[in-house]
């Protein structure tokens, strides 16, 4: 091997072994996405919001199904020519019920989804901003790791950012 090889080959193996160093500098960090979307406050409101929008909702079946009911009782003690004549009223509450629950659970579930966007926006966004203060340079979730050392997990440091920053 001439002398301009063995330079370039030890010029490439330098280079390799710094790459090599470079990159055991990374930063790691991990963090558990479901306990901060448990622990996040503006989640919680969230949750509390659609629970009480469903809550609602179900009342007002509830109503519906009574006025049904009502209806249904009512035809039960008409002669059969009335019954018949009722049979259109009848028919037309029972769509308007399912019509009425099968669209307020499209609205729950876009609000929902609407939600976990949010949320999921503030919670990378948060992690972001911690990474780059702290110049982590990978963050992973949790549930996708077979082991960590103790003091990579920087939940708790991500859901301090959440809720200081979460104002109602």
């Amino acid at each position: 091997m001439g002398r301009s090889a063995k330079v370039l080959l030890w010029s490439a193996l330098i280079f390799a072994f710094s790459l090599g160093i470079a990159q055991a500098a990374d930063k790691f960090a991990s963090v558990d996405i479901m306990r901060i979307a448990s622990e996040y406050n503006k989640a919680k409101d969230y949750n509390k919001s659609i629970e009480s929008k469903a809550t609602a909702v179900d009342s007002e079946i509830e109503k519906k199904v009574k006025d049904i009911k009502a209806l249904q009782d009512k035809i039960s003690l008409l002669s059969d020519k009335e019954k018949e004549a009722k049979r259109p009223e009848y028919e037309n509450k029972i769509k308007d019920l399912q019509e009425f629950r099968r669209q307020k659970e499209m609205d729950l579930r876009k609000l929902d989804l609407d939600n976990s966007k949010i949320l999921a926006d503030d919670i990378r966004g948060a992690i972001t901003q911690y990474a780059t203060k702290e110049g982590v340079t990978v963050v992973l979730d949790d549930r996708s790791m077979i082991y960590q050392a103790k003091g990579y997990d920087i939940t708790d440091k991500i859901i301090d950012i959440l809720n200081k920053g979460y104002k109602k």
